[in-house]
Order: C-alpha cells, then sequence, then structure tokens
C-alpha cells in the first residue's frame, strides 16, 4: 500500500502523501514517475535480450552505461558468460535464478538514475547465498539518492537510516506506523521492532547450530 501510494497508484483518502514538501497530487504523474524507480518482490523480465531488459526505463542508453550498470550491481560476469548484453532472456525471466533476476531489476534500476528508488520487498525471494551479492549492489544504487525500503527481512531493514515499523495495535484497528526511529533507537524502546528482532536474532543462532551439527 506504502509503495502504490508513493508511486500514485492509489491516492490517499485522507491526509497526503509529500516528497520535499510538495503532495503528490500537485504533481504530474509523467514527472513524479520519471524521478521514482521501483523494485518490485518479482521483477518482470520481458521476453527478448539483456539490453532491453536493462535499458528498459531509458532506451536511449548506450551499451557502455548498460554494461557499467551490469558491473556495478556484480553481474557482469553472468551476462558475459550467457552472451552479453545480446544474451536471451526468456519472459519472467524463466531460465535465471531468483537473485539473478533482482540483480537485473537492479541493474535496470541503476540505468534509470532515479531520484527516489522504491525497493517494495526486493530481497524477501532470494537465497542467503544470494542475499549478499544482492546486499552489495543495493549499497551501490542507493549512494547518494532517497529509498523507500519496504521490508519484512530484519537485515535488510536494520541497514536504513530511519525505519517505521507498520504494525495493527490491535485486530480490529487498521494498520499504521507504531514506531519511528533507528536501529538502535527501537532496540532501546524495546517495542514490537526490538522483539522482532530478538526472535530474528535467535533464529539465525539456531540455524548456524543446526548447520554445525550437520557438518561431517
Amino acid at each position: 500500500t506504502i509503495a502504490r501510494l508513493l508511486t500514485r497508484f492509489h491516492d490517499p483518502q485522507g491526509g497526503s502523501v509529500t516528497i520535499d514538501g510538495h503532495d503528490l497530487r500537485d504533481v504530474t504523474i509523467v514527472s513524479l514517475r520519471s524521478q521514482l524507480g521501483v523494485v518490485p518482490q518479482e521483477p518482470f523480465l520481458f521476453a527478448g535480450v539483456v539490453r532491453d531488459n536493462v535499458g528498459f526505463a531509458r532506451p536511449d542508453a548506450d551499451d557502455e552505461e548498460l554494461e557499467r550498470a551490469l558491473v556495478a550491481v556484480g553481474i557482469d560476469d553472468l551476462v558475459d558468460r550467457l552472451g552479453g548484453l545480446d544474451a536471451v532472456v526468456h519472459e519472467r525471466g524463466a531460465s535465471l535464478s531468483a537473485g539473478e533476476r533482482q540483480l537485473l531489476a537492479l541493474a535496470r534500476a541503476f540505468v534509470a538514475r532515479p531520484r527516489v528508488l522504491i525497493l517494495d520487498e526486493a530481497t524477501s525471494n532470494i537465497d542467503p547465498a544470494a542475499e549478499a551479492k544482492v546486499e552489495a549492489a543495493l549499497d551501490v544504487l542507493l549512494e547518494g539518492r532517497t529509498a523507500v525500503v519496504i521490508a519484512h527481512r530484519l537485515a535488510t531493514a536494520a541497514r536504513a537510516d530511519r525505519i517505521a515499523v507498520v504494525d495493527r495495535p490491535h485486530p480490529q484497528a487498521g494498520a499504521m506506523v507504531v514506531e519511528h526511529g533507528t536501529h538502535e533507537e527501537l532496540l532501546a524502546l524495546g517495542g514490537r521492532y526490538s522483539e522482532m528482532y530478538a526472535t530474528w536474532e535467535r533464529h539465525l543462532v539456531e540455524d548456524r547450530s543446526e548447520a554445525a551439527d550437520d557438518s561431517p
């Protein structure tokens, strides 16, 4: 819902959504969306070639710009093995792993050079091995720009400058921001975020323990 409000797929029924003090309803759709980049949970890759998929938001981008984007997000080696910018991509990226699809989507966002980037659960469908590469790509992509990162993964949320916890205070209530602050502030608060983070850390310890028990 937050991502859809920011991109104006919906307008709020009450209150307003502002960026730099400007109500988004006062900005033209073309102007707004030309300055936004969105990387969803399931990025859509078109049947075609890597060049068309990565340069989708900026058809005027030359091959050098596209290759720089692939290097920046760390997927250039894979693309080279597949055949370079002319490598065939099947619809929805069927021949690629979830992590590889996400890296291509991040390369696409890198080429678009948005002022504001919206990551809507962009790391939720990838395995731990691919997560490190995607997180490294995000470090490059997010530098110098505002990003709204919607995530259930605590590792992703903890890296944000400011965290807003959305929850229902009680079953009959609508969802709302129940906590807001830095990672350290929210841990010190001892509320919902602190509780989720402690649970996540406990599961990490248990997973590592199980992995150690299974090793020869």
